[in-house]
């Protein structure tokens, strides 16, 4: 997101943090009980563009092959799952936005990788305010990439809390909040009625604004969308820049306490309020930490480490299933602003010391599940037909089957088909085996 938003951070008159009378959430790590949790599902934004206050910067064209060349450097091994989280689907880019986006899908799920989408409320000229408009834009989102069975996210507008930053954050534009809860609620009805199990659905929320403001947004997400929202709700995404952003500056080893303190205010003082319970995971969906002039490199790997290391530690606590560093590259490594130096590489694909370190924390700690134990149970009925289900100790995570599940059966000949079973955890699973001939006319 990101320029000198300090000084929009004033602007908003910040104060310490609380978040109402009734909750006050924890400002450090320190007494934070550290409860088991499942390992957390890494990833990253891989080609992006930070999106920024100030004069616009070009971003330095993006080199394919590098991309996927250092992407395949991080990746966890097997098929342990690596998410990419592709931003800035603007509304208002239209027919062309989709297009660019459905290409840049294409690429990165045919390597293997599972994807995210953030699709942006960042309305057309004469659309804003125009919710319905984008309600309908959201709902053809779904349409083009709920298809893809290895598509398994998307975020429903951007950072609608921060109202000061139109490039970077939906805040800025009239009936934003509306938009998420609608567009939230319309998108998982548009996953559900086209039985794209996969795709899960989600909003973020950026760490922070000044506590009125927060209380009134998550009065809004309440109010407007009251338990049909909460329902529609799989996730909810936090963006923290302890250092950076919020809080601005941090001592040495300070972003470790700034990262806990960001989650402990999402899970016990906000997300309640809009009926967003334990059940519903919390994604770290932008967390970064950049160079540039006056950040050093060596610091970048420092705050990497206690970072990392805090949503590690405490996923349990919080109830954190997913993290993802911003962001794979520099936007343009020769700029004076610090927001376009957020990468692990720099806009060269040169590595900075943050890369081999990153990769490391993937490698160590990425959710690393077990092979699935999955079989196809056949049921044949009259005239050769035959109907295919899933079955096993670990039928209960599917939740897409894509292939065929009703066939004929060769009267001749053996036979061998295939399914592909799409997890909750996102990794989309190959489940064969043999058909033998069919003996009967009337076979029940």
């Amino acid at each position: 997101m990101r320029r000198a938003l300090a000084a929009a951070l004033l602007v908003l008159g910040l104060a310490p943090a609380h978040a109402g009378a009734d909750c006050m959430p924890r400002t450090s790590a320190d007494g934070v009980p550290v409860k088991p949790g499942p390992d957390v599902r890494m990833g990253l934004t891989p080609a992006g563009e930070a999106g920024a206050l100030g004069p616009k910067v070009p971003v330095t064209p993006i080199d394919m092959p590098r991309t996927f060349a250092a992407l395949a450097q991080l990746r966890p091994p097997g098929d342990a799952p690596f998410v990419l989280r592709l931003n800035r689907l603007f509304w208002s880019d239209g027919e062309a936005g989709l297009a660019r986006f459905e290409a840049a899908v294409r690429d990165y799920t045919a390597h293997g990788y599972l994807v995210e989408v953030q699709v942006r409320y960042h309305p057309p000229d004469g659309h804003d305010g125009d919710v319905d408009g984008f309600v309908s834009f959201v709902r053809e989102v779904v349409r083009r990439f709920g298809p893809n069975p290895r598509v398994v996210g998307l975020q429903v507008t951007n950072e609608v809390n921060f109202t000061v930053s139109p490039d970077s954050s939906d805040g800025a534009y009239k009936d934003a909040r509306l938009a998420l809860v609608r567009g939230v609620i319309a998108a998982k009805d548009e996953a559900q009625r086209l039985g794209f199990g996969q795709l899960t659905i989600g909003f973020n929320w950026f760490y922070r604004t000044d506590p009125r403001s927060e209380d009134a947004f998550w009065q809004a997400l309440r109010d407007a969308g009251g338990e049909r929202f909460a329902r529609a709700v799989d996730w909810v995404g936090l963006d923290a820049y302890p250092g950076t952003v919020f809080p601005p500056s941090e001592p040495p080893g300070g972003e470790r306490d700034g990262i806990v303190a960001a989650l402990d205010e999402l899970r016990t003082c906000r997300m309640p309020v809009a009926r967003l319970g334990p059940e519903v995971p919390i994604h770290v969906e932008e967390n970064g930490w950049p160079t540039g002039p006056g950040r050093s490199e060596d610091h970048q790997v420092q705050a990497l480490r206690d970072m990392v290391g805090a949503v590690d530690e405490f996923r349990g606590t919080y109830g954190v299933s997913d993290y993802r560093w911003f962001d794979l590259r520099d936007h343009n490594t020769s700029s004076d602003n610090f927001q376009h130096h957020y990468g692990l590489l720099r806009d060269d694909y040169s590595p900075k010391p943050s890369f081999a370190v990153f990769r490391e924390l993937v490698h160590a700690r990425s959710l690393r599940p077990p092979p699935a134990r999955l079989a196809l149970h056949l049921r044949r009925a009259r005239g050769c037909r035959a109907r295919l289900s899933l079955v096993g100790v670990d039928a209960s995570l599917v939740r897409r089957i894509v292939g065929r599940i009703v066939l004929r059966a060769s009267r001749r000949r053996t036979s061998r088909v295939s399914v592909q079973a799409a997890l909750a955890d996102g990794r989309l699973v190959a489940v064969t085996r043999r058909v033998s001939p069919c003996r009967s006319r009337a076979r029940a």
